[in-house]
């Protein structure tokens, strides 16, 4: 496989990327529209929902993600691996996340991942953070009852900020008081392996969506 060059880091402000994606049709997508549906926010490569849609094949898996030469490459592969479970999407999740949420069947979000997001240090620059009030309001509208947001980052600024808006958030509740010491997921992304094999903390949250 080809390797693919990409920027490392995307400013999702800029111009370019202010467009509100076209949700496509998810019945012609998925062998089964209806099914669970676990949304991974910012998939990089794609390799994990690659490895999750293999092991559970009952469940629908969603990667959007903001570098198009990522999202072209990872295309390829539900054909080649016969999944009907799978699907990646060229989007910027702060412009295009409401439009997808409100095209999808009611309640089929059970599953949101956001994991080692663009950390953008400079003050100036951390408006470019994914997890903006404005993205948990729009889990919290379209997640269903009991479903489950996961976080993590390696970066205890960026950690601590996610946490902080999910806390503030009273439709989520965190299931532990401290960090997880394991990824509940049980299937790492190349970033998390990366940082675990420098023995790098990585600090991790689950949240459960509850009655409001």
């Amino acid at each position: 496989m080809a390797i693919v060059r990409v920027r490392e880091h995307v400013n999702p402000l800029s111009k370019k990327y202010q467009f509100v994606v076209d949700p496509p049709d998810w019945a012609a997508i998925y062998g089964d529209r209806d099914r669970p549906l676990h949304l991974d926010i910012g998939c990089g490569k794609g390799r994990f929902v690659l490895e999750m849609a293999q092991h559970h094949r009952d469940r629908n898996f969603l990667g959007l993600e903001i570098r198009e030469p990522l999202v072209e490459q990872a295309s390829e592969w539900p054909a080649e691996f016969g999944l009907d479970n799978l699907f990646y999407l060229f989007c910027n999740v702060n412009t295009s996340l409401a439009a997808l949420l409100r095209s999808l069947p009611a309640g089929v979000l059970q599953t949101v991942t956001i994991q080692f997001p663009d950390p953008w240090f400079k003050r100036r620059h951390q408006k470019r953070r994914v997890l903006q009030p404005e993205i948990v309001a729009l889990l919290a509208e379209f997640l269903a009852p009991q479903g489950e947001v996961f976080i993590q980052s390696d970066v205890a600024e960026v950690a601590v900020e996610m946490r902080d808006r999910l806390d503030e958030h009273p439709a989520f509740q965190r299931t532990t008081a401290d960090w997880l010491p394991t990824n509940p997921m049980a299937i790492a992304t190349e970033r998390e392996l990366l940082v675990l094999s420098f023995n790098d903390p990585v600090y991790r949250a689950l949240y459960r969506k509850v009655p409001t």
